[in-house]
């Protein structure tokens, strides 16, 4: 179940939640340094770990879903918000170079739907960043924060979930091994706690942070001679797809002919 995002957006100007986006953001922006260029898609609530790209990228794009509702974002633009179905994105297929999910694994009914159109939406090789309270950490257990509502995960459970719609894990991080509190002399060993704990306890962080690449498989011959078979481009089948899921809803069907 989604958060509402007035309460989402009122966090995040508290002091604790500026805390915890400069702390969750330190390692996104190791992961993506440069982004000039490129477009950039956020899904659930990432404006706040999208805005150090706003100069530079081509265009970015804050997706919020509906049960969670829309603001205006960034306040000091013009809007770049887009209310959505979070199994039903508005955009072409391969439109965008990096997709960003915070507040959204965790919230949506269908994790597995929302990556594959993640998935749809990226170009070949685009990548993705998920955000996601880690089960193990203290925050998943704090209603302090956002992270404290909605599903977690652990570092298994989120690759083995983004493997199975096609994404490959190239680099996973933590962050948020300061406990969860509002006093002051915590908040102010923030980059104590961080650094102590990264070499401390490291899979005790309060969030996972997981960059993963689209994943395009297509089928080759293996003795090199044409086969009577068509095939469409590119093949698209998740691994453990269960029963029931929504199927994928768009495919490149640019036909190859034979093969």
């Amino acid at each position: 179940m989604y958060l509402d995002v007035v309460h989402l957006r009122a966090f995040y100007d508290l002091p604790l939640g500026r805390l915890l986006r400069s702390l969750i953001g330190a390692p996104i922006r190791k992961m993506w340094p440069d982004l000039t260029g490129q477009a950039l898609l956020g899904i659930g609530y990432a404006g706040p770990f999208m805005r150090p790209y706003l100069d530079t990228v081509d265009r970015a794009i804050a997706a919020m879903p509906a049960p969670q509702g829309a603001v205006h974002w960034p306040r000091e633009r013009d809007s770049a918000c887009a209310l959505v179905e979070d199994q039903d994105l508005p955009f072409p297929d391969a439109y965008f170079d990096r997709v960003m999910l915070v507040h959204a694994l965790d919230h949506c009914s269908d994790p597995a739907a929302v990556l594959r159109e993640a998935w749809r939406v990226l170009v070949p090789g685009g990548r993705l960043i998920a955000v996601v309270p880690n089960r193990r950490g203290l925050w998943a257990q704090s209603e302090l924060s956002p992270f404290g509502y909605g599903r977690p995960y652990s570092g298994s459970q989120l690759k083995d979930l983004l493997k199975s719609c096609q994404f490959n894990v190239t680099e996973d991080k933590e962050a948020l091994f300061m406990p969860p509190s509002r006093a002051r002399t915590i908040l102010r060993a923030a980059s104590t706690w961080e650094g102590i704990g990264r070499r401390i306890w490291p899979a005790f962080g309060g969030v996972l942070i997981m960059e993963a690449e689209k994943v395009v498989f297509q089928s080759l011959p293996v003795d090199g001679k044409k086969s009577r078979f068509r095939v469409l481009r590119p093949v698209f089948i998740p691994e453990g797809v269960a029963t029931g899921l929504k199927p994928v809803r768009s495919v490149h069907r640019a036909e190859t002919g034979d093969i």
